[in-house]
């Protein structure tokens, strides 16, 4: 057993025993994994340097700033206007925003290339809609951090991108062509969407919601007239995100090169959510005194969920950054190209290995360090190489961050939520189940592909 498999069961059991036996919160055990890792590693001389890439790292702190934005949502009741518009809407369909948050969770995602980037800027809008109409709060949690994560793998999420080069650099650029493998993430797309969908369905029947009653849903007409400046904060977030995703190769990288293009869409994802912060102040100004002293008191409610939740990723991105020095997936992904394993059990390998290293690799990540070896391994035993590469982003980027315990995304959406860990966990675990048994499915070449050649 190679050293860095054990390196990853010891990180897991450590952060279980915390967890589990000692009762403790989960960002103390991230913490103990940190250090048992380094003590395991000898990497001490590296800590600071771990940490120091953490401490710099944007989508950490949209993330925080995001769950920020949250409370300052929450603490003006800005989103109940929101809400209401969107209950004159979907108030008489049973669980009916649960589906406006998949579809808009899906949506952002495949413009902002970042899971839990995505949980955090959807999440402060999706995840109090569901809670009014019905949903637990830790259903909430999962069907927007399911639905974020799936944003990675709808066009056009730049892992995909990465997915084709794998596709050509096995084939010949000749081979395939992009349109094509675009047609195909819409066909694979399709079933994981109507399987999100057809989850909520499920659990609105499970934790029987209802739709409201007719006296409780609002008329439309009133609704947008009191609400109309809260419907725009959607706008305001996901608007920076459609111009970078639409402009940024034919204008931004035009004019600002391509680095500085990057540096713009870490720029949005960062001041996005401050921005509309400060927007949901200032139309709730006349409702209510705005000052240093009233913000100050919005984020002092829910300091203690989001410095837990903070603690946790930011101690997760470390173990990541550690694993990633030591090329720990590298060393396993050749363990299991050493196996000399069949189709079938492959394809239920495979999957579970992402799942377990989304913990703590970004899927872009995945895709380039496993991307040819799974796709030759795959294509070796008689599947369709350009399916095993349309399965990248499914397998890597849209199982990132989903897999406890270190599910960054689950983490997200709980801080803005404020469920429990234990429910939350256990409930995601099933959200991650059924993507696992779709992915394998799809692998087998089971189901028919839209648009596969």
């Amino acid at each position: 057993m190679p050293i860095e498999l054990i390196y990853l069961i010891v990180l897991l059991v450590t952060i279980c025993v915390f967890f589990v036996l000692l009762k403790r919160p989960i960002y103390e055990g991230m913490i103990a994994g940190y250090i048992v890792m380094l003590a395991m590693t000898g990497e001490w001389a590296h800590a600071w340097d771990h940490i120091y890439a953490t401490s710099t790292n944007t989508l950490f702190y949209a993330i925080v700033a995001f769950m920020v934005a949250a409370q300052v949502f929450t603490g003006t009741n800005v989103i109940d206007a929101l809400v209401d518009v969107v209950l004159a809407l979907f108030g008489r369909v049973r669980g009916g925003t649960g589906y406006v948050a998949l579809a808009a969770s899906s949506f952002m995602g495949a413009l902002s290339g970042s899971a839990a980037g995505n949980v955090a800027a959807t999440g402060v809008f999706t995840i109090p809609m569901m809670k009014r109409s019905g949903y637990p709060d830790y259903v909430a949690s999962n069907i927007c951090m399911s639905a974020s994560t799936m944003g990675n793998m709808i066009p056009p999420a730049g892992i995909i991108v990465a997915s084709f080069g794998v596709l050509t650099a096995l084939y010949g650029e000749g081979t395939y062509t992009m349109s094509q493998f675009w047609m195909l993430m819409w066909g694979i797309s399709i079933w994981f969407i109507l399987q999100r969908a057809v989850t909520v369905f499920i659990m609105v029947r499970y934790y029987h919601i209802d739709a409201l009653p007719a006296s409780e849903v609002p008329k439309l007409g009133e609704a947008l007239k009191k609400g109309w400046k809260a419907v725009m904060i959607p706008v305001v977030i996901l608007l920076p995100f459609l111009l970078d995703s639409m402009l940024k190769e034919t204008l931004f990288t035009a004019r600002l090169t391509s680095a500085g293009a990057s540096a713009m869409s870490g720029c949005v994802l960062l001041f996005t959510p401050g921005v509309a912060a400060v927007y949901a102040l200032f139309i709730i100004r006349k409702n209510m005194q705005v000052g240093p002293k009233q913000i100050a008191g919005l984020l002092a409610k829910g300091a203690k969920s989001i410095v837990s939740v903070s603690a946790t990723i930011f101690f997760a991105y470390c173990i990541s950054n550690l694993y990633t020095s030591l090329n720990v997936g590298e060393a396993i992904g050749e363990l299991i190209a050493s196996w000399n394993l069949g189709l079938v059990p492959l394809a239920f390998i495979l999957p579970l290995f992402t799942a377990v290293l989304g913990m703590i690799l970004p899927g872009s990540s995945q895709v380039a360090i496993f991307g040819t070896v799974m796709v030759s391994i795959m294509a070796g035993v008689g599947a369709n190489p350009m399916l095993i590469a349309g399965m990248l982003p499914v397998i890597c980027g849209a199982m990132e961050g989903m897999t406890p315990p270190l599910a960054l995304c689950m983490y997200t959406a709980m801080g803005i939520s404020g469920s429990g860990m234990k429910e939350t966990t256990i409930n995601c675990l099933l959200w991650c189940g059924l993507h696992y048994a779709l992915s394998v499915i799809c692998m087998l070449g089971i189901l028919p592909i839209l648009w596969l050649v």
